[in-house]
Formats: C-alpha cells, sequence, structure tokens
C-alpha cells in the first residue's frame, strides 16, 4: 500500500532544507558579482548566457521564456532593457509572423566575456569546491531528475511552448501576436 502521509522522512526534510539554504546562500553572491561585472540582473545574465550560448546567438521569445522559467510578460520588459543597452535585438520571426526572435549582438557578446571569468569563479568557489567531480555529476543527475518531474506539471512561466510548423491559418488574421 502506497504511503499516503503527508509529511516528509527527516532525510527528505534535511535535502529539501539543504537545497533551499544553498540557494538562499548562493544567489546574493552570484548577483552581486553579475551586477559588479557587467551591470546585468540575474535574469538578464540568464537570457544572454542562453542566447550565447545557442548556434547563430538567437532564438524565439517564447523558447527564450521556456529556457530561463521566467513570465512572457517579465521577459519582454527584460528584453526591452537588454535592447535599449545595446546588448541584443528583437525581430519578427521570419518563419512566423507571431513571434520575435531574439538575437545576441556583439556589444552582449562583450557583456558576457567580462561577466564569465568571475561567475565561472564564484560558481566554482561556492558550489563545487566542497564536492568532487563524481558528486557533481550525482548532483547534475539529481537535478535533472528533478527538473524533468517539475517540468511535467510546470508553473505557467515554465510551460514548454509547442513549436508551430506553419503561419496562422488565414481564415484568422486577427489572431494575437505571441512575445
Amino acid at each position: 500500500m502506497a504511503d499516503s502521509s503527508p509529511s516528509l522522512t527527516p532525510t527528505q526534510l534535511d535535502a529539501y532544507l539543504s537545497f533551499t539554504e544553498v540557494g538562499a546562500l548562493l544567489r546574493p553572491t552570484v548577483e552581486r558579482q553579475l551586477h559588479d561585472a557587467g551591470d546585468l540582473s540575474y535574469v538578464q545574465f540568464q537570457l544572454l548566457a542562453r542566447l550565447g550560448d545557442t548556434e547563430g546567438g538567437h532564438l524565439r521569445m517564447t523558447d527564450l521564456a521556456d529556457g530561463v522559467v521566467y513570465s512572457r510578460s517579465g521577459l519582454t520588459y527584460q528584453a526591452q532593457l537588454l535592447e535599449r543597452r545595446g546588448l541584443l535585438t528583437r525581430t519578427p520571426s521570419p518563419d512566423d509572423e507571431r513571434s520575435t526572435v531574439v538575437s545576441l549582438t556583439d556589444a552582449g557578446r562583450d557583456v558576457l566575456t567580462a561577466v564569465f571569468p568571475g561567475h565561472i569563479e564564484v560558481v566554482r568557489g561556492l558550489l563545487f569546491a566542497p564536492i568532487s567531480d563524481d558528486d557533481a555529476v550525482d548532483l547534475a543527475r539529481i537535478l535533472g531528475l528533478i527538473g524533468e518531474h517539475l517540468r511535467q506539471n510546470p508553473p505557467r512561466s515554465a510551460t514548454r511552448t509547442p513549436r508551430k510548423v506553419t503561419a496562422a491559418p488565414a481564415e484568422h488574421p486577427t489572431a494575437p501576436k505571441r512575445s
């Protein structure tokens, strides 16, 4: 018979509290480094880093939002701020007029180049220094499993938007534009 108890085991509770503590302790130092090195917020860095990690340096706005688990409206605002700084551009998608393509600029690559050495140093020093490479493999595997599980019933900001293969039907010319 399955356990229907609403409580966590002591081991599960310890793991959960450790996980939340690590995130709470790591994030302020990461955010301070990103701000100091590139005048970037945490989410702005995520956006630029995801673009920098793609072939061609561009993604559809919805795919970018799905990848960073951020609301589409919040992402639009952050993209506007980065576009004003010249770090990315936004253009209509050539494949789907309702979509927007976000592209990393040379200035955006320069900011990433400036930010990454310190970012790697912070992450390595705070997160990976106390564990072995084998532990890091286990951590990545475990967090990957949890991430996959959470995406089975994600918050709206993490819901992956299915790609449209064709443009909107002609009989729906007033279909709302997606960002």
